[in-house]
């Protein structure tokens, strides 16, 4: 048996990250891992072979070669997710799909031969049973949860070795929190599910094996929905095993409430983690009540990032608009907000409903839904009724984005972050060939070749002055900043 998976091409967003991933020679941010482990879960005796269409071509051989193709990924690549399908079915080969798109678009995709929906570790078996018997069906779904203590190490070695700058793990599923336009709790359920420490480790010597030795970013929706077990378990286990592997990074995404808890965010940098996603959705208490982000509320959030920033973690924030709560000021209040805290890299979108969610419940009942979700997160398309007049909406949306992408902006930003900003001391990573490109690509495409270089210039003496510990970071959020920076001045009102 022949097994060809393919994971579909993000188009250029906010995430793609295609224009600084350009400057370091590099195709994506990081490998499918759900792919990557739905690979560990296939019988020994299938061939299997990987394609990320992010990093590489989907060849008419390929394609031949396969008795299956097996295809996993997220909303936002459902374009070219049904390219791929449109193709593959042409030519008469059998197509497997699950991942987050098809299990919650399913009907979106009947042409497919057999979807395998929810948690693969429950229904990807069952599937295999039966298509091993010659009586598989056509769709396999279940409400249960999975034991993710059962989840195997995923397949590195079918993974491109050079074409990403990060690599990918999960520890947990589910998120305690009830976030009514969040698609978290629809696919994982509240129950804050996690892997063993031994697991965690496991997966990492894989990685480190593979002979990675940079950045690993857990994938996890919130990291630390039981932080008494982050800090009991898997903390004390990263940390030891880090020890002489401290080029090794790791990121994540968490709530606010660590701001709460100078102890775990100390053990947190000590167990290499150097920065955190945090979803600050909004800076209005109305809106953070409609939406039903309780752990938002009542906060001095500003002081919490730079607490958060000070104890040696970088802050990329979320932020939407578009609540019926939010007045046209919200704008201008949001760009304030993102400006002063010193949050760099600020992913802003239009409120968007995803099926299944109870936001879209509620506004399928109230006649408020225009259609699929886009799942571009900086697109400023919404499949929602606003009340806020829909023009106003869009201008002030994309007036705000470029705004806090222009280069008077995104730079002071990062001299904000710095100022907060208490470096750990740790070896510094392995300089590889890439690095070397991306700083003198950078040094060119920045410096010199936009009108505004003097900005980057600026920067690089300003933090080796100040903060030269810094320096890396200065240079690596000046190449990320490249990219938003297109992709706001290609905002058209």
């Amino acid at each position: 048996m022949n097994a060809l998976l393919v994971y579909p091409e993000f188009p250029d967003t906010f995430w793609s990250m295609k224009h600084a991933l350009r400057l370091a020679g590099k195709k994506a941010t990081a490998p499918p891992l759900g792919l990557a482990t739905v690979a560990a879960m296939l019988p020994d005796h299938w061939s299997l072979k990987l394609i990320d269409l992010n990093v590489a071509s989907l060849t008419d051989a390929d394609i031949e070669w396969a008795d299956a193709v097996l295809l996993s990924g997220m909303v936002i690549q459902r374009d070219a997710a049904r390219r791929i399908i449109d193709r593959v079915k042409a030519a008469g080969v059998t197509t497997i799909a699950g991942g987050p798109l098809f299990t919650t678009e399913p009907d979106a995709f009947d042409d497919i031969d057999y979807l395998i929906l929810n948690e693969g570790e429950i229904t990807l078996p069952r599937f295999l049973r039966d298509y091993a018997d010659g009586t598989a069906k056509h769709i396999y779904t279940t409400d249960e949860r999975a034991d993710i203590t059962k989840s195997p190490v995923p397949r590195w070695d079918i993974v491109h070795p050079t074409a990403y700058t990060n690599r990918s793990i999960q520890y947990s599923r589910g998120c305690p929190h009830n976030c009514d336009f969040c698609s978290v709790t629809q696919l994982f359920g509240h129950r804050w599910r996690t892997k063993t420490p031994e697991q965690v480790i496991a997966e990492l010597d894989a990685v480190y094996s593979s002979g990675w030795r940079g950045s690993i970013n857990f994938v996890d929706d919130n990291l630390a929905g039981r932080p008494r077990i982050l800090r009991e378990e898997l903390l004390p286990a990263l940390i030891e095993w880090r020890r002489g592997k401290e080029t090794i990074s790791f990121g994540t995404q968490i709530g606010i409430e660590i701001a709460d808890d100078p102890e775990l965010m100390a053990m947190m940098v000590r167990a290499g983690f150097d920065s955190v996603f945090i979803g600050i959705e909004t800076v209005e208490e109305e809106s953070l009540t409609e939406c039903n982000k309780r752990q938002n509320r009542g906060r001095d959030l500003l002081e919490d990032v730079h607490s958060i920033q000070r104890s040696g973690l970088l802050v990329t924030g979320g932020f939407i608009v578009g609540f019926d709560h939010d007045k046209p000021s919200v704008f201008d209040r949001m760009t304030d907000f993102i400006q002063r805290s010193g949050i760099t890299t600020a992913m802003v979108g239009v409120l968007q409903a995803p099926a299944g969610t109870r936001l879209f419940d509620r506004l399928r009942a109230e006649n408020r839904i225009s259609g699929q979700m886009s799942g571009d997160n900086v697109g400023g398309l919404t499949n929602v009724v606003t009340r806020m007049d829909p023009d106003t909406l869009r201008r002030g949306y994309r007036r705000m984005l470029r705004n806090i992408y222009s280069g008077d902006s995104y730079y002071a930003r990062i001299r904000t972050f710095i100022r907060n900003y208490r470096p750990p001391r740790r070896r510094p990573p392995r300089l590889r060939g890439w690095h070397i490109r991306a700083y003198f690509q950078a040094l060119f495409e920045l410096g010199f070749a936009r009108r505004d270089g003097w900005r980057y210039h600026g920067l690089l003496w300003w933090t080796l002055f100040r903060k030269p510990q810094a320096y890396p970071v200065a240079i690596t959020l000046a190449i990320a900043g490249h990219h938003f920076q297109l992709l706001a001045e290609g905002l058209q009102d």
